[in-house]
């Protein structure tokens, strides 16, 4: 790169979760998942919406990006393929050996064509690829704020990297040191997604929904199991290719071995009945996700020596194994960025560049944000297709009615300001629902989300209050952390507790979301408690709303009582 680029795309496309980020002159101008705008949930499309809004965002257009940053290296795909015909060694992986290395090949060569065709899009425009690790790494980082850190990125696979520890630092701007790494096939985020898909789930995507199922099971039924398939080392783990076979990117092979399933139990399909042996694999696979995060988080602490950790990846949104974490005092702070996910990397991705160009200006906008995507203030609601919706404009104050209707027992839908980024509803996409009326949890799950029913819903607290509620010890802005839970939640706010006896919460500041924190005042007014559930503002199977006439089919097609987008009350 021969000039110093002042307006850099960040892309995460081709793959899934596709999302774009837009800096310029060091600036964030904003982030946005391509699912919130096409209505399609972890789409792998090239995100061209999300690139349009965020050029007509910033007055530019296509031919004003001066770099692209794109978040996976080709080359880095093609070193596996050598190591992977050591495969043929053992017996037990001698029949992964050739398709693995053929299939490393092959996805070298397919990232190295996109990297080519986003050249033909932006002819004027550096093409860059960046490690992926490192753009989740820069993700976390820049997102903290902090100016020094240890960061934890477990993922299922960033072209060889599963897992990485960095030592972070902000002078003029992020300088971050991988300092240990993990490579496939030892791939936590793997054996994460083989049992999920084992148990009837979407790999990819209901990974939450078998987290939120081991809370019914008994871990010792598989305990020994998952000690021996994931074993921990002195610099991290390993993964039992007797258990998991070595991953092959290509369709066709699966993930668990027969040996996996004689000693479990046969592959679920959806549709047939939760069984306790279900709940105890569920739970055996999560208790051993959590001894190997704190493994790992202990020893990021021991080679960086620093008192703060950065988490991200995949594996992050595993919110009950950063609780583990934040409660095992390794750490003075824990933080995980809002969008720790693949999506995310569209922002590390072109902080990347930015850092690379050697621009003397310090990223801004990144730091504890998460309201970056698209708002529509003003837009006309046509509820024409909806002849039982009507609407009214509030004159009174918002906030207030709000929380009037929520305390009197009502579920509504939230839609104002600005797209979250990632993938919790954080208050500008949101259902609420009071966690003091009864049988609230079974009609959100029922015929509001279409869900499973032992499924929790998350609380959002006042941030002052949180202590009254919650053990956690620090504040979690973006519904990142399981928490413990005090004897006044246990009284109160039953409805808020999962079964493992933690609650995902989000704590609301008034300098974060100004709305949602004099919404939960006002509710605390009425009831004399400061929280509320929040839920994303969709059903099962479907993306968050990022536009409002996602809201308004939301509306129309669920049990929502009400919607509320931007100072209009939606009603049946």
């Amino acid at each position: 790169m021969d000039h110093v680029p002042s307006v850099i795309l960040g892309l995460c496309s081709y793959t899934h979760d596709s999302a774009a980020a837009l800096l310029v002159d060091g600036e964030l101008i904003g982030f946005v998942e391509e699912e919130r705008l096409s209505q399609e949930k972890h789409t792998h499309e090239y995100p061209r919406r999300a690139i349009d809004w965020l050029l007509d965002e910033a007055g530019l257009a296509s031919g004003d990006v001066d770099a692209v940053a794109y978040n996976f290296r080709p080359i880095q795909y093609l070193l596996e393929s050598p190591a992977a015909l050591g495969l043929a060694v053992s017996a037990t992986t001698r029949n992964r050996a050739l398709p693995r290395a053929a299939g490393f090949a092959k996805v070298a060569v397919r990232t190295q064509r996109r990297l080519q065709a986003l050249g033909r899009s932006f002819p004027g425009a550096d093409i860059s690829s960046i490690p992926h690790h490192r753009a989740h790494q820069l993700t976390a980082f820049a997102a903290s704020g902090w100016n020094e850190s240890a960061v934890l990125v477990v993922d299922s696979l960033g072209e060889r990297q599963t897992t990485t520890i960095a030592h972070a630092h902000r002078a003029a701007r992020p300088i971050i040191r991988t300092v240990e790494s993990i490579k496939d096939p030892a791939s936590l985020g793997y054996v994460y997604g083989a049992v999920t898909e084992h148990l009837g789930w979407h790999r990819g995507d209901e990974e939450g929904t078998v987290m939120a199922l081991a809370a019914l099971g008994d871990p010792a039924r598989f305990r020994h199991l998952f000690a021996r398939a994931v074993p921990t080392t002195s610099t991290g783990f390993a993964v039992d290719p007797l258990y998991f076979p070595p991953r092959v990117l290509a369709s066709g092979y699966p993930r668990t071995s027969r040996r996996f399933i004689d000693e479990t139990c046969p592959e679920r399909h959806l549709s047939e009945p939760l069984q306790d042996v279900h709940q105890d694999l569920a739970a055996a696979l999560q208790e051993r996700t959590e001894q190997v995060m704190l493994h790992l988080a202990r020893r990021a602490r021991m080679i960086t020596g620093s008192r703060h950790l950065c988490v991200g990846g995949g594996v992050a949104l595993n919110c009950v194994s950063i609780g583990r974490i934040v409660e095992g005092n390794i750490f003075d702070e824990v933080f995980v960025p809002p969008a720790p996910g693949d999506a995310g990397t569209a922002i590390g991705a072109a902080v990347a560049v930015h850092t690379d160009s050697g621009s003397q200006k310090p990223v801004a906008g990144v730091a504890r944000a998460c309201y970056l995507g698209p708002s529509y203030p003003d837009q006309a609601l046509d509820l024409t297709p909806y002849p039982g919706l009507q609407q009214k404009t509030l004159s009174i104050e918002v906030a207030e009615f709000l929380a009037d209707q929520l305390a009197h027992g009502l579920i509504v839908g939230v839609f104002q300001g600005r797209v979250e980024a990632g993938p919790r509803a954080l208050g500008n996409r949101s259902i609420l629902a009071s966690p003091l009326q009864p049988g609230v949890v079974e009609r959100l799950n029922d015929a509001v989300k279409f869900r499973e029913p032992f499924r929790p819903f998350a609380p959002m607290v006042l941030a002052e209050r949180a202590e009254e509620f919650f053990t956690l010890g620090q504040e979690a802005p973006y519904m990142s952390l399981a928490s413990g839970v005090t004897d006044n939640a246990r009284k109160h706010i039953p409805a808020v507790i999962h079964a493992n006896g933690t609650s995902r919460l989000q704590t609301v500041t008034s300098s974060q979301n100004p709305f949602m924190h004099e919404v939960l005042r006002a509710f605390a007014r009425r009831t004399g408690v400061p929280v509320l559930i929040n839920t994303s503002l969709n059903v099962k199977g479907k993306p968050i709303c990022g536009t409002p006439a996602m809201a308004i089919d939301c509306l129309a097609n669920s049990g929502l009582d009400a919607l509320l987008l931007e100072g209009r009350w939606v009603t049946r």
